[in-house]
């Protein structure tokens, strides 16, 4: 029987026919796509012909294509519908892939090639695009360790292969934890709990097979328990198990993991002749070295720390109101910061949240985009891979630009967070493909599902991020989309959400689930007046986290990451109420994989960009400025990494940005 991941998927839009696939596929079609990328490899190295771009850097852009459609189906249900047999796949294909990768780079033919190429670079009359794309060519086989020899070259060989294993490793002891961790709740125990917390505690229930609510550890449940719960003791304990996550103790504990990854992170850099893992890190993004990242979180640190003080003082004063004594707690936070927003904004949650429904807000995400760039998405009746996944066909001028999945629910073989991926990317070579994009998303199920307005953030973001993935017009995929540095990737996505909190999008879209009902225009303009609550807590908790992150990377790395982690935190004078967004053992971010590794910063050097980005919207013709989105299109969203990013967000805004536009957006402006 053919293996139908190695077929030509004669589906609509080439999307991947799941429904034919089985776990059984993976392994023997990967073997066969891995040959057949060797035998790409080793003609392109072999070749007799004098180097040329064309059959060594095009040559490179064109192989592999089965091994990635291989890979960007197993990698989609592994993330998002995993199971024990995908997560045995998951161990199994990481070090193949290690190797595999650790070969292209080390292929001491193929680099000779390639640098040939560069060499020959300013007599090659190439486009924009193709320097671009040699450059990156080029820079990625130094950094990947291809100017190696001998004993050098087969330490960082196994380097590479011993991070993939840890990595998938890490990712899945979070997701075990994750996934065995659940409290059953009685009718005495929903006390204070809106309708809305206990149909999602029910709906959980109802997948761990139980007979009642439980609250499980999906951000989307344990962070509005924790809102609303009367019970301070079981606010304790779900608090004390989020925290938990990946750092208890046997076969799931992510401590030594971390030690080892950070360990041989820095073995890494220094085969490379870098300080440190940061420096070599951050070489290639727009921040360039630890300093200046570190500048840009301590400039917000300071106003948000002061912010997050004044506000545990008055979280406090309305605990000791309630007859509790001791010091504020992390699982008292939520719970007070809740009480002080109904009182201070005269703001309900369980009032409000009948107006975030789910198909509203993408609808909302779907009618800005169609406004800002003239997309238009069709719901497409196509098989994928679980029950809870939707497709849309994306149009514009009758022309087909993408096809869009969203996968918006959490369940147990999920892992958590929220993120957006390309089954395929946008490209003109070797063969015009459009792209097929999902956004992955944990939020709780209901009949309608209702999101909270962080949810309907968290929704606007990814679908920033697909955005990028669809709006992409370059040649090359290796360029495509969101293939850019690491602190520009998060502006598209980042600037998405500033439409969320337009007037006339919330008055059309946030309607009652029950009345249909727009919302009233002074509980809107409530919303939109406690958009910076609480935004203290919320910069804390991210700015500990980025700064743990840097300096685990910049130095030396700490035998005990969690004594390290606490150091850092006493010397920034970390809240004793506030904890890190993701404490080390669960910090998925940094440790299953080198993606955000001194890198999770980024998502604020972003918010530099997004907020100074909407700002030209808003100085021009409001948020729908025709001009203004074209501009975006051209510079930023179609453009992928075909430019250094620093010269596309020039070309968009005329200048690069300041804090300041940050700070006034978080409410911290002095």
């Amino acid at each position: 029987m053919t293996n139908p991941l190695l077929t030509d998927w004669e589906t609509p839009f080439g999307i991947a026919p799941f429904d034919r696939i089985s776990d059984n596929d993976f392994a023997p079609a990967l073997e066969e796509a891995l040959t057949a990328h060797r035998a790409e490899i080793d003609a392109i190295a072999e070749n007799p012909e004098a180097p040329s771009f064309a059959n060594t850097i095009e040559a490179l852009e064109a192989s592999g294509a089965a091994l990635d459609k291989v890979l960007s189906v197993f990698f989609t249900v592994a993330g998002a519908d995993s199971n024990p047999a995908r997560e045995a796949l998951q161990r199994d294909f990481s070090p193949k892939l290690a190797a595999h990768q650790s070969a292209i780079s080390g292929n001491e033919k193929l680099f000779a090639r390639i640098n040939a190429v560069w060499e020959a670079r300013d007599s090659l009359d190439l486009s924009e695009e193709q320097a671009r794309v040699l450059t990156l060519t080029h820079r990625g086989f130094v950094r990947s360790g291809a100017a190696l020899t001998g004993s050098e070259a087969e330490r960082m060989k196994e380097i590479k292969a011993r991070l993939a294993v840890l990595g998938t490793q890490f990712t899945q002891n979070l997701l075990a934890d994750e996934r065995d961790w659940f409290m059953p709740l009685s009718e005495d125990d929903l006390t204070g709990l809106p309708d809305f917390v206990i149909d999602a505690a029910r709906a959980a229930g109802e997948e761990k097979g139980t007979q009642g609510p439980v609250v499980t550890l999906s951000r989307s449940l344990i962070t509005p328990f924790l809102q609303f719960s009367d019970r301070r003791d079981l606010r304790e304990k779900a608090f004390r198990a989020w925290e938990a996550r990946g750092a208890n103790g046997g076969e799931t504990d992510n401590r030594e993991i971390a030690a080892e990854t950070l360990a041989l992170r820095k073995e890494r850099a220094a085969l490379l002749g870098y300080d440190n893992f940061a420096a070599y890190k951050l070489e290639t993004e727009m921040a360039k070295t630890p300093a200046a990242v570190r500048d840009l979180l301590m400039s917000v640190w300071k106003p948000a720390k002061a912010q997050a003080d004044a506000d545990a003082e008055v979280l406090t004063a309305l605990m000791r109101e309630d007859g509790v004594n001791g010091a504020l707690e992390p699982w008292d936070w939520r719970y007070y910061a809740e009480k002080r927003r109904a009182a201070e904004h005269d703001l309900d949650e369980a009032a409000l949240k009948p107006y975030f429904q789910l198909d509203r807000m993408i609808d909302a995400a779907f009618d800005c985009a169609n406004r800002l760039f003239g997309l238009e998405f069709a719901a497409l009746d196509v098989p994928l891979y679980h029950p809870d996944c939707r497709a849309w066909e994306v149009t514009r001028d009758g022309q087909h630009v993408a096809v869009f999945i969203g996968d918006y629910f959490a369940r147990g073989s999920k892992r958590s967070g929220a993120w957006c991926s390309a089954m395929r990317a946008q490209a003109k070579f070797p063969r015009e493909q459009a792209p097929v994009v999902i956004n992955v998303c944990n939020f709780a199920k209901g009949d309608p599902a209702l999101l909270s307005y962080d949810d309907a953030r968290t929704l606007f973001h990814e679908f920033g991020h697909a955005l990028h993935q669809m709006l992409s017009d370059v040649t090359y995929e290796s360029v495509s989309g969101t293939s850019v540095a690491r602190d520009f990737v998060e502006l598209p996505s980042q600037l998405y959400e500033h439409w969320l909190d337009q007037p006339e999008v919330l008055q059309k879209f946030a309607t009652h689930a029950r009345t249909g009902e727009a919302m009233p225009p002074e509980m809107l303009d409530k919303v939109l007046a406690a958009a910076t609550f609480d935004m203290g807590f919320q910069t804390v908790e991210y700015i500990a986290s980025a700064l743990v992150d840097l300096e685990f990377h910049d130095g030396e790395p700490p035998a005990d990451p969690m004594a390290r982690q606490a150091e850092v935190l006493s010397s920034i004078g970390m809240p004793q109420a506030i904890r890190m967004r993701h404490a080390t053992p669960q910090f998925a971010h940094v440790f299953s994989g080198d993606g955000y590794s001194s890198a999770y910063y980024s998502y604020m050097w972003s918010e530099v960009m997004d907020a100074d980005a909407f700002a030209a919207f808003e100085e021009a013709g409001g948020a729908f400025d025709a001009e203004r989105a074209e501009a975006l299109e051209e510079h930023i969203l179609s453009t992928g990494g075909s430019r250094d990013p620093a010269e596309l967000y020039t070309a968009f805004r005329g200048r690069l940005p300041g804090v300041e536009a940050l700070l006034k957006g978080r409410g911290l402006a002095a």
